[in-house]
């Protein structure tokens, strides 16, 4: 069995081609797709977080409101970018996200990807210690993180508090008990993935990564992920992680698919970078009738390494036209694969 949700960005845009015109459509239109999802009995709705851009970029009032308005499936993001996260101030706002759905945040975080301007997270007001490094100053919010997560007390408690206070050092509040195992990091490359398997975070690998062989993108992210596993076992955690893997992929079952995606796409890896330094590699989508299209995503081998498949979804074509996209992998492909 393989748990299958979906990932949205949440692009919005004033164009009248645009399904989506708002920030306000964006978000209403996210709830909405959640709970579809959950009625067509898929495991979870994650979303991305951008700043400065037109996609979703706040995720924690949208995270509460999926949870408010569901019942069953796990809700969650891909990726929160670090740089611009206050740990402790995020650790209240998990934890309340958290209480709201009954412990269904699987909570997806990372040193993030190039941004629509230049250092912002300098305008939120955050900035790397003396010799750090941006993505040491990520890892360095996160391991804060993990460590208020485990809702131990810390803080030292007035002796003349407005209200009464528990005894002994004070933690923060609302602590929910369990979120700290359902933390993911999206790893990037074999490095920050063996180093999330150390501090016990699962693995969140998406369309891309470093460029680290010259092979194939799915090869490479299954050795990413095998080389996760075993730095978990090293690490002597005593659960089983997770591992996600998202991927861009369309059932063709009616005259709407064919017309938006039967014309052929992404149907190869490409060569890209990130940065000046960074050479990354960008996995290909799938589109094809059902059949054809299980037996090319039989090949894909990080598929297979993975627990967990994340949809990633046009959203600006509408809730309706999503959760047919979704159905259609729920009905059409997952049973074939053995996913159902």
């Amino acid at each position: 069995m393989k748990k299958i949700g979906f990932l949205s960005f949440g692009h919005w845009s004033p164009s009248p081609q645009s399904g989506t015109r708002s920030a306000g459509d964006a978000l209403l239109q996210s709830i909405d797709l959640a709970v579809a999802a959950e009625e067509l009995g898929a495991d979870g709705a994650y979303f991305r977080v951008h700043h400065f851009a037109r996609q979703l970029a706040a995720p924690f009032p949208l995270l509460a409101a999926v949870g408010a308005s569901t019942k069953k499936i796990e809700i969650g993001t891909g990726v929160i970018d670090m740089r611009y996260e206050n740990p402790l101030y995020m650790a209240e706002d998990a934890g309340a996200a958290d209480l709201i759905s009954q412990g269904r945040l699987q909570l997806g975080i990372s040193r993030g990807s190039p941004e629509q301007v230049v250092d912002g997270w300098r305008y939120f007001g955050y900035q790397p210690g003396e010799g750090e490094s941006e993505a040491d100053m990520a890892r360095r919010n996160t391991e804060i993180l993990l460590e208020v997560l485990k809702g131990n007390g810390f803080a030292q408690p007035n002796p003349r508090p407005m209200f009464p206070n528990p005894p002994g050092m004070l933690r923060l509040e609302p602590h929910s008990e369990g979120l700290r195992d359902r933390i993911w990091w999206g790893a990037g490359s074999n490095a920050t993935a063996e180093w999330a398997a150390k501090l016990g975070m699962n693995l969140q690998s998406s369309t891309l990564k470093d460029d680290e062989t010259g092979e194939a993108f799915h090869i490479q992210q299954a050795k990413q992920i095998r080389a996760y596993r075993e730095a978990w076992k090293d690490a002597g955690h005593t659960r089983t992680p997770r591992v996600s893997v998202s991927r861009s992929i369309f059932a063709l079952v009616d005259d709407r698919d064919r017309a938006y995606f039967g014309n052929g796409g992404k149907e190869d890896d490409s060569i890209g970078f990130l940065d000046e330094k960074t050479r990354a590699i960008f996995g290909r989508s799938y589109a094809g009738e059902p059949d054809k299209l299980v037996e090319d995503l039989k090949k894909d081998e990080a598929i297979a390494e993975a627990d967990t498949l994340l949809l990633t979804v046009p959203n600006q074509l509408g809730v309706d036209y999503n959760a047919h996209v979704i159905e259609a992998i729920l009905k059409h492909v997952a049973p074939a694969m053995g996913w159902r």
